[in-house]
């Protein structure tokens, strides 16, 4: 598969597990130079490890938390200085917790919001103004189906992807004349450690098996 990538720099936040760094690997796979950022624990670097190996690629890896201002700033710089470039931007951050409505408080609202809300929009500001200076580029949303029907049990994460869907259309419509292009992927049920530990929290909550 050629998707002309070849080159193309691609920043994957959350890139140190699960989908992210599955998606870091497939770019790596058609030619982008990668950088992946998560927070400054001991897969990070083993993940870029792993791309080198499997790939051949030229991948960096930051730590950073990209629900913070700051550090979702100085990944994108950072990758930017790195590789003089920036192409393909793929926002991805791990769920909120699974609970019933009445057991979520207000800081568990404000952690879910900046999770996969504010971090997507942190990144992408940081983003635009590079590939809006090129007229090119690609942001890319990972959310999940549920944004599509809602998952019982996981009414946190239901509404604040949703958001994620209107932000993405919204920018959409203004970066078009830049020729880049904003979407989402919303992946089904997808064995990561992510899925295991919702299976395991339902199955606590009903007495039953997370089989």
């Amino acid at each position: 598969m050629d998707l002309g990538l070849k080159n193309k720099v691609a920043l994957v936040a959350g890139g140190s597990m699960g989908l992210g760094l599955a998606v870091a690997k497939t770019l790596s796979r058609e030619g982008a130079r990668i950088a992946i950022c998560a927070l400054d624990d001991p897969y990070l670097p083993q993940a870029k490890e792993e791309i080198i190996k499997e790939t051949g690629g030229e991948v960096i890896a930051i730590p950073a938390d990209i629900t913070n201002a700051d550090e979702a700033k100085n990944f994108v710089r950072r990758a930017f200085d790195h590789y003089g470039t920036l192409d393909v931007l793929v926002n991805n951050a791990g769920g909120p917790p699974s609970k019933p409505f009445f057991d979520i408080d207000d800081n568990l609202w404000e952690f879910g919001f900046r999770l996969n809300l504010l971090s997507t929009i942190l990144m992408t500001r940081e983003a635009v103004p590079i590939m809006k200076a090129k007229r090119w580029g690609r942001i890319i949303n990972m959310t999940s189906i549920s944004v599509k029907q809602p998952i019982d049990g996981l009414i946190l994460s239901n509404t604040i992807r949703s958001g994620v869907i209107g932000f993405a259309k919204s920018l959409s419509n203004e970066l078009a004349s830049f020729n880049i292009t904003v979407n989402n992927v919303c992946p089904g049920y997808t064995m990561t450690e992510r899925v295991r530990e919702v299976s395991r929290a339902v199955a606590a909550r009903e007495g039953t098996t997370p089989e």
